[in-house]
């Protein structure tokens, strides 16, 4: 809203109305913005959960060696920080642009969902929450809304990479002087890294292009099921969720700044994305609310975000991967969501295995594997065996959480780093 207005006061010449035209200038006014109001509105929205006693019941304690009470500690938290990225976004971006209008939708639909699962889990004192068939038909529903608004929108378009030889070792890369729709997406380490899903489905003929479409919107759906799951299971410890996914976010913000800059874009040797700087305003938001949401869910926890907060953020960033065609780097770049997931399932597997021959057997001591690293053996069935005993002495949640963080750190740089290796 403000960037419209400012537009206007800029024809009328009043100075310091240019300002808002430079996405650098909006995004930090974003973070700033996003920062107060999740801390200021933080404060007052924790006090109101505790006085509508809208209150984790269902947490276990048993696994937790250091004896940390967190029952009674107030949940839906995810509202503070959803509140604090549609503000800014409301306020300093472009709501013509098709690409933030995707993550505005993200946030609300998976908030809602997010939403409805805390309620019958504060509520209807339900520990199941939202059954996990409607959590999936509400991420199945929201990748395909994603994947065909990309497929039918003719403001989705992108400028190939070309690279032209000259004489010596020098090389210069342009782009194409027309923008295209594309099915293209990058593939990290590879030097011609630009994939088009149309070619695998090349067996089709002229049916191939449309095919490809049909492949990216599956891609679509599996990797927002799959990211929204994992960012899920990834908060169990405080301070956990948010601070991974700050970082992944701010790791998501360079790649969409760079993607949208044609010289940046060239330089590196990627394709150009037409309009994608306005994500650089709607990550700058998210990680400031993250930021000022981690205040208050630091250890000791005031508040948790609950699954309306974790589903969010699994989403969106899924959806930005997907935006900004990186979305092959999400195994990198999320890499913890993606071990917390694959120990899930495993732990689910093997122990099912065992159980129908008449043994009790896991893989870790506790699943998602954030547990594993503060739960002793003595907490647990001693007629169950485990293939993963170690470590012996169990860590307290803050140092598990911290070093969580800096895998996620390694992570992102190597993700940065893939522009360049190839």
């Amino acid at each position: 809203m403000l960037y419209y207005l400012f537009k206007f006061l800029e024809q009328l010449d009043v100075p310091g109305a240019r300002m808002f035209g430079y996405v650098s200038f909006r995004a930090l006014a974003a973070i700033i913005l996003a920062l107060l109001i999740s801390t200021i509105f933080g404060s007052h929205f924790i006090n109101f959960l505790k006085k509508k006693q809208i209150t984790e019941t269902q947490r276990d304690e048993s696994i937790d060696p250091f004896n940390v009470n967190k029952k009674g500690v107030p949940t839906m938290g995810g509202i503070i920080i959803i509140a604090a990225t549609l503000i800014p976004c409301l306020l300093l971006g472009r709501l013509d642009n098709i690409y933030m209008l995707l993550m505005l939708i993200t946030t609300v639909w998976l908030g809602t969902l997010g939403f409805l699962d805390d309620y019958i889990k504060v509520f209807k004192k339900d520990k199941e929450g939202l059954h996990g068939k409607f959590k999936i038909i509400g991420q199945v529903g929201l990748g395909f809304i994603v994947g065909l608004t990309l497929y039918l929108s003719p403001n989705v378009v992108i400028r190939e990479n070309v690279e032209v030889h000259h004489q010596g070792s020098n090389t210069e890369v342009i782009h194409k002087q027309k923008n295209e729709k594309s099915t293209k997406t990058t593939i990290p380490f590879l030097k011609n890294n630009n994939l088009d899903y149309a070619t695998l489905v090349s067996f089709m003929g002229s049916h191939a292009k449309t095919a490809g479409w049909i492949v990216f919107v599956l891609v679509t759906i599996i990797v927002v099921t799959a990211v929204s799951n994992g960012a899920n299971l990834n908060d169990g410890m405080d301070g956990m969720a948010a601070g991974n996914s700050a970082i992944i976010l701010f790791t998501l913000g360079i790649l969409a700044y760079v993607s949208s800059h044609i010289q940046y874009a060239g330089y590196l040797n990627i394709m150009y994305i037409p309009g994608s700087e306005e994500l650089v305003i709607f990550v700058t938001a998210m990680i400031g609310a993250l930021i000022g949401f981690l205040w208050y869910n630091a250890f000791p926890a005031q508040v948790f975000m609950g699954d309306t907060g974790s589903l969010t953020i699994g989403g969106i960033i899924a959806v930005l991967a997907i935006l900004i065609h990186k979305e092959l780097l999400i195994p990198i770049l999320c890499g913890i969501f993606l071990i917390e997931n694959l120990s899930v399932i495993l732990q689910v597997r093997y122990f099912k295995k065992w159980k129908k021959r008449g043994a009790i057997k896991r893989v870790f001591k506790r699943t998602p594997i954030h547990d594993h690293f503060r739960t002793t053996l003595q907490q647990l069935d001693p007629n169950c065996s485990y293939m993963f005993k170690q470590p012996e002495s169990v860590f307290h949640e803050a140092k598990i959480t911290v070093r969580f963080w800096i895998i996620t750190i390694i992570l992102a740089t190597i993700t940065i780093i893939t522009l360049k290796i190839r």
